[in-house]
């Protein structure tokens, strides 16, 4: 493989993806892999699956690995957990994970993880001001970014609206459970999103998850200040958000050995 890459890796509650990503492109260097979640998703556990994962390539000894995960970071530690075993509360993940894979690891909340991937090779490339890329799903993840510039661990998608936690409301798993037409739907994303916009004035809303593919069905229905629009990457988003992360760790420390 060449040398100019860093492996991704997104966690799940489900599944675990990872692949090598051409740094130069956002693109896959190699198919993903996919194994499932341990159905008990310890810290061990999960860990033992990510040391598979990374062993199934032919990475380069230097290539800088990149996690996703579910979860806000305090500089890797994990705050709180929802979709996995809460025994990862407090847990260092990248030594963690240093310990089973014998690599440097950067880890980092998965919507942070989307919103770079698309800031750096998606929808959001080469755009200045506030961009606020939103992913909806299971439930609302967020990343805001600042003249490129990431400010983690947003979790905008827990904002109160109207006396409820906005993903309850207007998540892609509310217009399922709930079996809201697009329309309908729309209307609860217009409440959402006009709140964040008060808030924090952005230039840009990138939309991501697994139903911004049928966007042309509910974005077109939105009123709102900012510019709103698809996201590019969607589920590769994460995979290749992290890898890029993780390179410019790699390279930060690298110039911070050579200045010793």
């Amino acid at each position: 493989m060449a040398q100019h890459l860093a492996f991704g890796i997104d966690i799940g509650g489900s599944g675990i993806k990872g692949a090598p990503v051409d740094l130069e492109t956002g693109a896959f260097a190699a198919g993903r892999v996919r194994i499932p979640t341990p159905e008990r998703s310890t810290p061990e556990a999960v860990a033992e699956v990510l040391a598979e994962l990374v062993g199934s390539f032919d990475l380069p000894k230097k290539a800088a690995v990149g996690v996703a995960f579910p979860a806000p970071m305090d500089h890797g530690v994990v705050r709180f957990i929802a979709n996995l075993d809460q025994s990862w509360k407090g847990v260092d993940l990248p030594a963690l994970l240093h310990e089973a894979t014998g690599r440097e690891v950067t880890a980092v909340n998965d919507a942070d993880a989307a919103g770079i991937g698309e800031q750096r090779y998606g929808a959001a490339k080469g755009k200045d001001g506030t961009v606020l890329v939103v992913t909806l799903g299971t439930g609302i993840g967020s990343a805001l970014l600042v003249d490129g510039v990431l400010v983690p661990n947003t979790e905008l998608g827990h904002l109160e609206i109207d006396g409820f936690d906005a993903e309850s409301r207007a998540a892609d798993s509310a217009r399922e459970r709930e079996g809201l037409d697009f329309p309908a739907w729309a209307q609860r994303l217009q409440r959402y999103f006009e709140t964040v916009e008060m808030l924090l004035s952005p230039d840009l809303i990138v939309v991501g998850g697994g139903v911004s593919k049928k966007h042309a069905q509910f974005l077109p229905l939105l009123n709102l200040r900012a510019e709103i629009i698809p996201a590019q990457l969607r589920n590769a988003a994460g995979i290749v958000g992290a890898a890029a992360l993780a390179a410019s760790d790699a390279e930060r420390a690298k110039k911070k050995r050579r200045k010793r």
